[in-house]
């Protein structure tokens, strides 16, 4: 599967990331959470793969 993200640069998909991340550990129900936690892990994911000149270009 391909998303593609317009008008936001690498800084605000690693916010997004981060929010996961910081949501999944307020959350109440534990399933909740590791949902959160795992969308979260292959975002970041994502990013880390991009290649290098994505990256340049993204921030």
């Amino acid at each position: 599967m391909a998303l593609h993200v317009t008008g936001l640069g690498r800084g605000d998909l690693e916010e997004a990331v981060d929010c996961l991340l910081q949501c999944a550990d307020t959350a109440v129900a534990p399933e909740l959470s590791a949902y959160r936690r795992s969308l979260a892990r292959l975002l970041g994911d994502a990013l880390d793969a991009l290649p290098s000149r994505a990256r340049e270009v993204a921030e």
